[in-house]
């Protein structure tokens, strides 16, 4: 294992990222400095079920509410330490209740619950949860994961407009990007002439970033990019710890994978990944 200072605080912002994990603790919020692995501490204690951030903003689906931070909010000396920064920042309630998925699209904070309801609110931290008021948008099948106009249900993906959803197609969506990219219960799918099979196998989580991209099949990691991969070419990837993947993100330049064990790892293009343990299991989603 990498030889890493596991006390050291991060000063120096530059080249400096945040990672939020979605856990059965809470809201883990881990600093990470070009490749190396600093502080980390717990944001929020819930029961979280997904993470997403837009700017400033982190919010959470938690199985009690969604909550929203600003990170703007945090004061100079405590954003110099992540455990400082963690603790500083003040989640806000936003009235919706129980959620399942949660996420951003068009300036807005959209969420959704076991049962297929979906809104979306203003995405103003700052808004009271007495001021607030959700747009509802339909119902689905059972909300997985909420992506940049779309949204991954049990009975498949659903465009996302101010007012209303439209099904788009496949089925099982587990999670959803941009790309826009589709992981399935049959497998990894992008957007073409139709929706693209792009390797078969259960795939249960997906992120991408320009060229780069990470898929989780059967707790398997799958990358696109970056070193050793060309184009549009998917490949296996080995971490250096035999544990499930169940979280994956990317940062401006790095790409993040977090085990099923607790093991967090990093990856800078043509680099290695470096990891450590952090004690968190159960991770469920991570955002940058």
């Amino acid at each position: 294992m990498p030889t890493i200072d596991e006390k050291r605080v991060y000063t120096d912002n530059t080249g400096t990222e945040t990672v939020y994990l979605a856990s059965g603790l809470g809201i883990v919020a881990v600093a990470v400095s070009d490749d190396l692995i600093g502080e980390f501490g717990i944001a929020h204690r819930c029961t979280a079920r997904d993470v997403a951030t837009a700017g400033p903003l982190v919010a959470v689906a938690t199985d009690e509410d969604v909550l929203v931070a600003d990170r703007e909010a945090i004061g100079v000396e405590q954003a110099d330490s992540t455990v400082g920064a963690a603790e500083a920042l003040s989640f806000e309630s936003t009235a919706f209740g129980p959620a399942a998925a949660v996420g951003f699209d068009d300036g807005e904070l959209v969420a959704g619950d076991g049962d297929g309801r979906v809104a979306r609110t203003e995405a103003d931290a700052a808004v009271s949860s007495s001021d607030r008021t959700w747009t509802e948008l339909g119902t689905t099948g059972s909300v997985r994961a909420v992506g940049s106009s779309l949204l991954a249900a049990a009975d498949g993906v659903y465009r996302l407009s101010p007012s209303s959803l439209t099904h788009a197609g496949l089925d099982d969506a587990r999670d959803v990007d941009s790309e826009p990219l589709v992981a399935t219960g049959a497998g990894l799918y992008k957007l073409g002439n139709g929706w693209m099979d792009v390797f078969d196998g259960p795939v249960d989580a997906v992120d991408a970033a320009g060229p780069r991209a990470q898929a989780v099949r059967s707790g398997t990691l799958w990358v696109r990019g970056g070193d050793g991969g060309a184009g549009d070419e998917w490949r296996e990837e080995s971490l250096p710890v035999e544990e499930p993947v169940g979280a994956v993100t990317h940062g401006n330049d790095a790409s993040y994978a977090v085990t099923e064990d607790g093991t967090f790892a990093v990856r800078l293009p043509d680099g290695e990944w470096r990891y450590r343990g952090i004690g968190v299991r159960g991770v469920v989603a991570a955002a940058v």
